[in-house]
This record gives C-alpha cells, sequence and structure tokens, in this order.
C-alpha cells in the first residue's frame, strides 16, 4: 500500500483539505456532465507509413519538406482505404493536397501533424497554437479551422508590410477529456520537449528575428507551462487553462508575456485549481491563471464557452490576434 495522499502547500487543517477535495468531485461531476457526450468510443488502429525522412529545415528546405510530408500524407491515405477505415483516409487525403503545407507528419496512432498557414520563411510574426484534450487526426478539421480563422483574423489586423504566419502544432499525444491523463502533467512533459523543437525549428527557417507567440488552449497551457522556461518566444496566452503547474507566472521561468483568459461560459471555471500528490503521482495543475496570485497579463475574452476563443467575431480572437502582432497596448481587458 502507498502512502496517504499528502497536500503540496500547507492547508489550514482538515477543513481545507475536505472543502477541498468536495470541490474536486464536484468539478469531476461537472466535467463529466460537459465533456462525456461530446468523447467518441476509443478508434481501431489503422497502419499508416512511417513519417518521411527531412534533411534539416531551414529556409531552403522548406519546401521540400512540405513536398515530403505530403507524399507521406497521401501514402497514409492509401493505406487507410485499403483498410477500409473512410474517415482516416479523408483526413489523410485532405492534408495530402497541393495546397496544404505541412511542416511534420506522422499518420501511425492518434496522428501528429505540424501545419503552416502563411509564408513561414517571410514571416515576421508567428503564432503557435498548441491543442488541449481530444485532438487528433479524427478531430484535426476543428482544429484546423481555428488556425484558419487566426490566420485571416491576424491578416485584417496587421499593418500594412507584416507578414503573419499560424502554426498548427498537433505535436504530441493530447490526453482524452474523461481520463485519468487530463489531470495529470504526464503527457505535458512528453510534449515539452517536441514543442521546444518545433521552435527551434521556426528560428531555424524564419531566423531570430520573427515574432513568436505560444497560444495555448486547454491542457494545452499545460505543455505551454512544461517547456516554457528560456524558450526563445515573445508571448505565451493561456485560453480556458486548468493552470500550467506553476503556481506564478515568474515561476514558468520565461522572458515571454505571460496572458491569460476565460470566457464567461467556460466550464473550466469550476474545476478546483490545486494540485495534489496522490500516492506518488500529481493531480492537478495549481494556481488559476486568470487570478491575481498567478500575475499574468489578463485579457477580455467574452462570454463564449470552452471551444469558442478562436470563433469569429470573438473578443478572444481580436485579443489574441494582438497579441501575435505585439499590438498590447490594444488588448482589451474585462
Amino acid at each position: 500500500m502507498g502512502s496517504a495522499p499528502q497536500y503540496r502547500r500547507a492547508g489550514d487543517g482538515g477543513r481545507r483539505r475536505t472543502g477541498r477535495w468536495r470541490r474536486a468531485a464536484l468539478a469531476a461531476l461537472i466535467t463529466g456532465a460537459v465533456v462525456v457526450p461530446l468523447s467518441g468510443a476509443v478508434r481501431p488502429q489503422t497502419p499508416a507509413p512511417a513519417p518521411a525522412s527531412l534533411t534539416p529545415l531551414s529556409a531552403s528546405t522548406l519546401g521540400e519538406a512540405y513536398a515530403a510530408n505530403r507524399a507521406n500524407a497521401a501514402e497514409a491515405a492509401r493505406t487507410a482505404a485499403a483498410h477500409h477505415d473512410r474517415d482516416r483516409a479523408a483526413t489523410d487525403r485532405r492534408l495530402a493536397a497541393p495546397g496544404r503545407h505541412l511542416l511534420r507528419f506522422d499518420g501511425r496512432g492518434s496522428g501528429r501533424v505540424t501545419e503552416v498557414l502563411g509564408d513561414l520563411a517571410r514571416a515576421d510574426r508567428i503564432a503557435v497554437l498548441v491543442p488541449g484534450s481530444d485532438t487528433s487526426l479524427d478531430t484535426y478539421g476543428r482544429f484546423h479551422a481555428a488556425a484558419a480563422a487566426l490566420h485571416r483574423q491576424l491578416a485584417r489586423q496587421a499593418p500594412a508590410g507584416t507578414h503573419t504566419a499560424v502554426v498548427a502544432w498537433l505535436g504530441y499525444e493530447t490526453p482524452g477529456t474523461v481520463s485519468t491523463t487530463v489531470t495529470t502533467t504526464g503527457r505535458a512533459e512528453q510534449a515539452a520537449p517536441h514543442l521546444r523543437a518545433l521552435v527551434a525549428d521556426l528560428r531555424a527557417v524564419a531566423g531570430t528575428g520573427p515574432r513568436i507567440s505560444l497560444l495555448c488552449h486547454s491542457y494545452g497551457s499545460v505543455v505551454c507551462g512544461r517547456a516554457a522556461a528560456g524558450l526563445a518566444v515573445d508571448d505565451i496566452a493561456l485560453v480556458g487553462s486548468p493552470g500550467t503547474g506553476a503556481d506564478t507566472a515568474a515561476g514558468l521561468h520565461t522572458r515571454a508575456r505571460v496572458w491569460a483568459a476565460r470566457g464567461g461560459d467556460d466550464w473550466v471555471e469550476n474545476v478546483p485549481h490545486l494540485d495534489l500528490d496522490l500516492f506518488g503521482t500529481t493531480v492537478g495543475f495549481g494556481t488559476d491563471p486568470v487570478s491575481p496570485a498567478f500575475g499574468a497579463r489578463v485579457f477580455a475574452a467574452g462570454d463564449g464557452g470552452h471551444s469558442d476563443y478562436f470563433r469569429p467575431g470573438t473578443a478572444s480572437l481580436t485579443n489574441l490576434a494582438r497579441i501575435v502582432l505585439g499590438e498590447t497596448e490594444a488588448v482589451t481587458h474585462d
């Protein structure tokens, strides 16, 4: 038998611990009630080819990488079709289309995709979208839609002569919303080195001059929190965040400006912001990023729900575009 659960931060006795457990139980019920109807059954694994072998990324090899990854996606589509997986074949086929710019692609398992919208080699402002739970090749369409909405918003808001690019980074195995992995940092710790490698790739292609912003949604903010220390980015925006694993923005050990927002109808508000040691496993992600105690720059996100931060016409999307463009004085606050 393991030891009894221990709290990382000193409490004020049994009543406080009991209150935390009650809030945790309530949050689990609320979260389950909201997201269980949205969660699909586990899908069977469809075979796919190994990822394409690429030369080191640079501005001169970018086109070669895009072409190789499109070809790999096309091969993955043929393999999926041969195994009668129509949905996966259709997704892979769309990603293989001539207009898609895939920096990385791996069709195996739940899938990995890093897609560029815009001219990465010439970009002055680069936004990286880091997704939360239940994002995979099978749900990639909605993630791509969020990236496309941001790309269009940046095109509208950018000053003349400013070049922008958006990177949709599905570079890790996201947790299931209704699973034990979504309440722990394990998947984020696995993902963080890959996010750091992506930023290094972007710098190799675009150089040190462009501003890079990480826009981290839901569990993606835990990933960003794990990757943030010393990372060569200018802004980190946390939206719909359950926490980062750090008690404060300063605890992320980043030179980037740290932003946070939560929509008025986002169920994450009901998730307890604490971290517990349960038999050697840390559960929870610490301080609420929109709380004064965390110390982020809190911006307006409107009345939307957990999936609405990149919806066209919203305050959240407008403010995220301002953050990416470096127009910090224009960002609105509640």
